[in-house]
């Protein structure tokens, strides 16, 4: 919070229409909604921002990766959202 009690906020980037069919139809849309909403919000920015499609899938499959693996955001350790592997 900044001294006078107002907060930075970062633009809120809404979810295009492909990112939601990947996410559903890799079963994925759970993990992405488990992530906290700057998360969420800062995937579909970076995702959105590319000028080119190829560009644009290579970052949602950066994306839809990292949430199955789970332990991992934007090619950065997230512990939270690290997956139990060991079967127990």
């Amino acid at each position: 919070m900044g001294g006078d009690g107002t907060r930075l906020k970062r633009p809120l980037h809404p979810m295009p229409d492909f990112a939601k069919k990947a996410l559903t139809e890799c079963g994925l849309m759970d993990a992405y909604m488990e992530r906290p909403a700057y998360q969420r919000n800062d995937y579909i920015g970076w995702i959105t921002r590319a000028k080119r499609p190829e560009t644009q899938e290579k970052r949602l499959r950066q994306m839809l990766d990292e949430l199955e693996r789970g332990g991992v955001n934007m090619n950065m350790a997230h512990p939270a959202s690290k997956k139990d592997r060991s079967g127990i």
